[in-house]
């Protein structure tokens, strides 16, 4: 049987792919992809069926409650508790859960030929995605010839490609000058941190292209300078790339460049968790005088990052002002209780909260604990206690979340969460703080 007739049901053996030949082959990966753009087609009608239910339920709910909500912060909070609703259903971030939703609004009410393409796999999502994003700041009135302009290009060329034709495109069909619509996005502005492998990080900012450009080329000239002063020693093996990375991280970091004296302004902060052991660099004896080894030693963490190396940890407790520490069971390793009879979070509660935690708890969310509220589980004017078997880290806008919507959460023990979504679905949340081994002590480092 030839790639071509595969069935999506089942496998094939190693000997019919081996036997199929490569035309075969290429011509059933097309046809996959066609499947999948049908598939995301359909996904993106299911998904804007579920956002008109959400806000005809949140509507019904309003009016039965006789809340006075506005309609646009009913639609506001239903198009919030669908986002939460998607990304667990989903498994993906919320950000990704609400653009999901915003790009199957745009292709199913306003992007109808776009959408037709998709269902009929002559364009790929990735290509729908491009549509939709230059489209966005469109009229209505203008939609119909940008498709029409643009879908016969996007039959033959990459995304990538159709990027540029498009917003070649966008220009000629808007109605407002660039002047004002750039106004409108200087608002959007924002700078963000991604997590990336082995001990490294995305930073992305966005911005105006003059400002954005500006720093470039200011990072580039100091860049081009320490390269040509380095030139004739023969000391600095950078690349430019790399001195780029560099003189970057200087000006922001310490407001210098060290080899420059380039630039002044304010040292950052950073938070590290470091167990004494790594500090000291070497393996401790437990309270029954048994070795502890290093790979029993839990690893420092730097906060929002993950785990660190030794060194960096060791280097960024060498200027650390102070230290805080946090005692542990002796056999579980569970942060001790540390409960007050009053509604405030004391300081030492709230920094084994903030190491237990490390994050908001809400299914997928995964924005720091330090940039979020610490919530009453069961709610303190109905009974709940300010205990660390009753608290959890909420972010801002899902700790509204909890208390403005049908979401439902009930502690399970040892930090563990389970949340009952409005849907009926069931998630558990676990903490991300790892217990350490028996009689371990962690520092927190500040710099």
């Amino acid at each position: 049987m030839n790639a071509s007739g595969l069935s999506l049901t089942e496998s094939p053996r190693p000997s019919t792919v081996l036997d199929d030949s490569l035309a075969d082959l290429l011509q059933a990966a097309a046809a996959l992809e066609s499947v999948m753009a049908r598939a995301q087609a359909m996904r993106a009608e299911v998904i804007d069926r579920a956002r008109q239910l959400a806000e005809l339920t949140a509507a019904a709910e309003s009016a039965e409650l006789q809340r006075d909500d506005s309609p646009s912060a009913r639609r506001q909070l239903a198009h919030r508790v669908l986002a939460s609703e998607v990304a667990c259903a989903l498994r993906v971030p919320e950000r990704s859960a609400e653009r999901l939703i915003d790009e199957s609004d745009k292709l199913v009410r306003h992007l109808s030929a776009t959408h037709r393409a998709l269902a009929e796999g002559s364009i790929s999502y990735r290509h729908a995605q491009v549509i939709i994003d230059e489209a966005r700041s469109l009229p209505d009135a203008a939609l119909p010839g940008f498709e029409s302009a643009m879908l016969p290009v996007a039959a033959r060329l990459t995304a990538a490609r159709l990027r540029p034709r498009a917003r070649v495109e966008r220009e000629r069909c808007h109605p407002e000058s660039i002047e004002q619509r750039v106004k409108a996005s200087e608002a959007e502005r924002n700078v963000s941190l991604e997590p990336a492998h082995d001990g490294m990080a995305w930073l992305s900012a966005f911005l105006p292209v003059a400002r954005a450009s500006a720093i470039y080329e200011r990072v580039t000239m100091v860049a081009l300078d320490l390269k040509r002063t380095a030139s004739g020693s023969g000391d600095d093996s950078r690349t430019l790339s790399q001195l780029r990375a560099d003189v970057f991280a200087d000006l922001l970091v310490d407001g210098v460049v060290e080899a420059t004296g380039c630039g002044a302004g304010v040292r950052a902060t950073v938070h590290v968790t470091v167990p004494v052991e790594r500090l000291l660099g070497r393996a401790t004896t437990n309270t029954s005088h048994a070795p502890i080894t290093s790979a029993f030693i839990p690893q420092a963490e730097l906060e929002g990052y993950g785990p660190l190396d030794d060194d960096t940890a060791r280097e960024l407790a060498a200027g650390a002002p102070s230290f805080t520490r946090l005692l542990r069971h002796p056999e579980s390793g569970a942060v001790l209780s540390v409960g007050r009879d009053r509604y405030a979070v004391p300081a030492d509660l709230t920094a084994a909260l903030r190491i237990r935690d490390r994050t908001c708890r809400f299914p997928g969310c995964g924005r720091s604990a330090r940039r979020s509220d610490i919530d009453h589980t069961v709610d303190w004017q109905f009974g709940g206690t300010t205990s660390i078997d009753n608290l959890a880290h909420l972010c801002p806008a899902h700790h509204q979340l909890k208390h403005r919507s049908a979401w439902k959460v009930s502690q399970q023990g040892g930090g563990v969460l389970r949340w009952r979504s409005p849907s009926g679905s069931t998630y558990v949340t676990h903490p991300e703080g790892v217990p350490a081994p028996p009689s371990t002590r962690e520092v927190t480092v500040t710099r």
